[in-house]
């Protein structure tokens, strides 16, 4: 991928460098960002004091450092503050951070040299990641997992494989601007904001399915039900195409099924609005103390990932939400009275348990769920002697809806085995659309069972946790 320009590196672009995909910078980038920073350089002779270049940072940003402090200050700004540990994030996570730290350093604020955007692209071509812990961020910004990525731009840090990047150097501004911002977790915006997507688009095949499992009549789906709600206007619309010949038993379809729309037109619009904060985090001004176009500096609060964390958090309650009609649902198949199926699901009641058990993982998965539902944003602690006083969390943001997404598509898995129980037992799935019984097919597949062919299923009680890690794959697979 040849970057002209940093709106180039936009969020699809950042997704398909965390898959793999190279980076190069073209010539005329180069050329702009070498201009630019012979702007910056020939502005510090003649500036002033300026955060973080000429003085220390944090509580010792009254220290005045004469030249040969200054030289070595930049790199010594990144060193001393990588105090971070394992859990360490993915090699795809890893890669999607130095893409952003990239696209923010093609920023005219940035001012950096070409050279350390060069540096950028090579350790994403040459695949040497750094180790950039998760948890443990207590900065207003994003210091300690920066100063992991920037110590293995200078070649000190600790990589994902072991390998050593070879030495590298920081100019003026160079260590503070690696210092600054939100793009870790920009990054894992990114990331999460697609597989949300994803996600809830498979939650909503799940739905149709078990819908009909249930034999639930699809009365709240009817055109105009919904016209005040274009999101939930176009589920219904999708939940109709995916059941278009359902079998009904009842006038009341289970409140599970009724309310799940609602609950995915919400997580939908959610994953809008992180999607949205991820597009203004890459666009804005991050840098501090930014390089503006008049040749002064500027501190800046563009270190603080407050947008992003409240996204997060906003996703996570409704991701949760979702997994939480998924785990009702689930309790409904085994209902004898809504699918006039065997209770629990069982060949042999009473002889066999069926997948009663089943039903308590998914409960214990959403209770501990909830716990990862509580906001990240709020707990402000005062740091670095009173000068930071507020924090947004972004990181621990980010590892919740981790979380629950995680934890959603594992209730989706116990869902699905019971909608491919119920299957069996009936001997097809006559309601729903061609596209769902692909995947079901693809779902029976994975587990070894048949439908049809004169084959007979295995039905009987059997260890379903590997069956739930086999359904967990797919999803992630994306083969249902």
């Amino acid at each position: 991928m040849i970057l002209h320009r940093g709106a180039d590196l936009d969020a699809d672009a950042v997704r398909r460098v965390a898959a793999g995909t190279p980076v190069e910078l073209s010539p005329g980038l180069l050329a702009a960002l070498g201009r630019r920073r012979e702007d910056l350089v020939t502005s510090l002779e003649t500036s002033g004091p300026v955060y973080g270049v000429t003085t220390g940072m944090g509580a010792l940003a009254g220290v005045t450092l004469d030249a040969a402090a200054r030289a070595r200050h930049q790199e010594n700004l990144v060193v001393g503050r990588a105090v971070g540990s394992a859990p360490w994030l993915t090699p795809a996570q890893a890669r999607a951070v130095l893409a952003v730290r990239l696209r923010t350093f093609l920023h005219p604020e940035a001012a950096v040299s070409p050279g350390l955007c060069v540096r950028l692209a090579d350790l994403l071509g040459r695949g040497v990641l750094p180790c950039i812990p998760l948890r443990g961020n207590g900065a207003a910004g994003e210091i300690i997992p920066l100063a992991h990525v920037g110590a293995v731009v200078l070649g000190a840090g600790r990589t994902l494989d072991g390998r050593d990047a070879g030495p590298f150097g920081f100019g003026a501004k160079e260590g503070v601007a690696f210092l600054e911002g939100v793009p870790v977790a920009t990054a894992l915006a990114v990331l999460q904001s697609a597989a949300a997507e994803g996600l809830l688009e498979q939650a909503v095949r799940v739905l149709a399915a078990t819908a009909e499992v249930l034999r639930a009549s699809p009365d709240p789906l009817r055109p105009g039900l919904a016209r005040a709600d274009d999101v939930l206007d176009d589920l219904h619309a999708q939940l109709r195409s995916l059941r278009p010949a359902p079998t009904v038993a009842g006038l009341q379809a289970p409140l599970s099924v009724r309310v799940a729309p609602a609950a995915l037109a919400v997580a939908r619009r959610r994953v809008r609005d992180l999607a949205d904060a991820v597009d203004r985090a890459l666009d804005g001004v991050t840098d501090s103390p930014a390089f503006l176009d008049d040749a002064s500096f500027a501190g800046t609060a563009g270190f603080a990932g407050t947008e992003l964390a409240a996204s997060s958090d906003a996703l996570a309650a409704a991701v949760l939400h979702v997994a939480e009609t998924s785990v009702a649902r689930t309790h409904r198949t085994l209902d004898p009275r809504l699918t006039g199926l065997t209770p629990q699901l069982s060949p042999e009641p009473g002889v066999q348990a069926g997948l009663v058990a089943l039903h308590k993982r998914a409960v214990g998965v959403a209770h501990r769920l909830r716990r990862f539902a509580v906001p990240a944003l709020g707990g402000a602690v005062e740091t670095s002697l009173g000068q930071e006083d507020v924090q947004s969390f972004g990181l621990e943001a980010a590892e919740c809806l981790g979380e629950l997404l995680d934890g959603l598509r594992e209730v989706l898995a116990v869902e699905l085995l019971a909608v491919h129980r119920a299957r069996l037992l009936r001997g097809g799935l006559a309601g729903v659309s061609d596209d769902v019984t692909s995947g079901l097919d693809a779902l029976a597949a994975a587990l070894g069972d048949s439908v049809g062919d004169g084959v007979d299923p295995v039905v009987t009680d059997r260890p379903y946790g590997l069956d739930v890690d086999r359904v967990v794959d797919l999803l992630r697979d994306g083969r249902f």
